[in-house]
């Protein structure tokens, strides 16, 4: 891994290759469909406006403005697939350097493919992508302490649990507590996807 954007990363596990890859527009219709067979899974964990809607994007206009945010090197927004289809996404956001040098990690995947590492194999990827190639020191991951499954993403990776950040994210129509998970280079000096790797071969 050496160029920063776009990149593809990939890893060929037991249950199948997940490969992460830059978002591109002719993936619309495969995504737009899967976001449709997902709404009520993902629903309630999907951050809102506090104002309400704030208009319709067409679906090239987002990928447009992701790339952008990726060359300004502010995210990295990868699709996320198993097997060549796709299956999810995976962004690296709040990118920062200076005396912080951090980033956050957000993810959804289909349902029909959850439990099957697809997701933990993806965070390890992106977080040795933000340590090895962005150069950054820590990545935290938010999340809601309803959300049992995303919970169990960061305790098999042995994110640190930073405690409850209060009325952190608007969902739903309402501000709603998130706890912080993070790791620092330091936590993981051979990076977390071997570590993680290591942790399936025992489990």
């Amino acid at each position: 891994m050496t160029k920063a954007w776009p990149v593809t990363l990939r890893e060929d596990t037991a249950r199948g290759v997940v490969l992460l890859r830059p978002l591109r527009r002719r993936d619309a219709q495969t995504w737009l469909r899967l976001r449709a067979a997902n709404q009520s899974w993902l629903e309630p964990w999907e951050a809102t406006s506090p104002g309400g809607p704030t208009g319709s994007t067409t679906f090239g206009e987002y990928v447009r403005l992701l790339s952008q945010q990726a060359r300004s090197g502010a995210t990295a927004p990868f699709a996320v697939e198993l097997d060549g289809e796709l299956v999810g996404q995976l962004t690296v956001s709040s990118i920062t350097y200076g005396s912080l040098c951090s980033a956050a990690i957000g993810y959804w995947v289909s349902q029909d493919v959850a439990g099957r590492g697809v997701i933990p194999t993806a965070v390890a990827m992106a977080t040795d992508y933000c340590f090895q190639v962005l150069g950054l020191h820590r990545v935290e991951i938010n999340i809601r302490p309803e959300n049992d499954r995303s919970l169990r993403v960061v305790a098999k990776l042995g994110f640190r649990d930073e405690g409850v950040r209060e009325r952190y994210l608007h969902i739903q129509g309402q501000w709603r507590d998130h706890r912080t998970f993070a790791l620092t280079s330091e936590d993981v000096p051979g990076g977390l996807l071997a570590r993680w790797q290591r942790t399936r071969a025992q489990g």
